[in-house]
């Protein structure tokens, strides 16, 4: 691979989210993240010991999702959950928040309920999936605040699975709220145009099933 195309997949999550993912799969996307020098591998906390194993000689890291994909669980589940990712290996976790809380305006609980997960994590990387599909700009940006304040490392804009994914205004927005944060674009990027437009409005990591195809175009 060309210096380009190292840069851009270093940037990359390498995804499997699918309720239907099975052991074959976990084990191709973790060659195929060795091969391409992806960031990490992305897959549910059941899959962590076994990608911790294939991954134990590269620099891929293994990354999880936490109150995943809903964000609804309690805290203390949350919190649970990304204590046993950490104890089996996981290197980063990326968190769901309480998006019906967010709604009702309880600020107060949707930063505790980051701030649990943060200190359950250990001091490995979080990054808060904030679901954009359901939050106006101004919500957008005081759960952005509200990240920053509990502790986060990365504000993220999608699972996937909401009504909508990733945008370059609003990768723009959040980069803007919280410059001294990552901000992870995911949901719906499938080309290498998609990527490098978020690239470009702020996003410092990319969310994707397709990271394949994203780096060789």
């Amino acid at each position: 691979m060309n210096m380009e195309n190292i840069e851009l997949a270093g940037t990359i999550d390498h995804t499997i989210l699918k309720a239907n993912a099975t052991a074959s799969q976990i084990d191709k996307l973790c060659q195929e993240a060795k091969q391409y020098n992806f960031a990490s591998v992305c897959v549910n906390s059941s899959w962590v010991p076994r990608c911790v194993e294939l991954l134990k000689d590269s620099k891929v890291m293994v990354c999880t999702v936490i109150g995943f994909p809903l964000g609804s669980a309690s805290t203390l589940a949350k919190a649970a959950e990304a204590a046993v990712a950490v104890e089996q290996g996981a290197d980063e976790l990326d968190m769901v928040i309480n998006v019906g809380k967010l709604l009702d305006s309880e600020f107060e609980f949707v930063k505790n309920d980051i701030a649990a997960v943060v200190d359950a994590a250990s001091g490995r990387t979080v990054k808060v999936i904030i679901e954009i599909c359901y939050l106006d700009n101004e919500l957008i940006v005081k759960v952005c605040q509200l990240c920053k304040e509990a502790g986060a490392h990365f504000v993220k804009t999608s699972t996937g699975f909401g009504t909508g994914g990733a945008t370059v205004e609003t990768v723009r927005l959040m980069r803007q709220t919280v410059p001294d944060l990552g901000v992870k674009a995911s949901g719906g990027i499938r080309t290498r145009e998609d990527a490098l437009r978020m690239i470009e409005a702020g996003a410092t990591r990319i969310g994707a099933s397709a990271g394949i195809t994203i780096v060789e175009g």
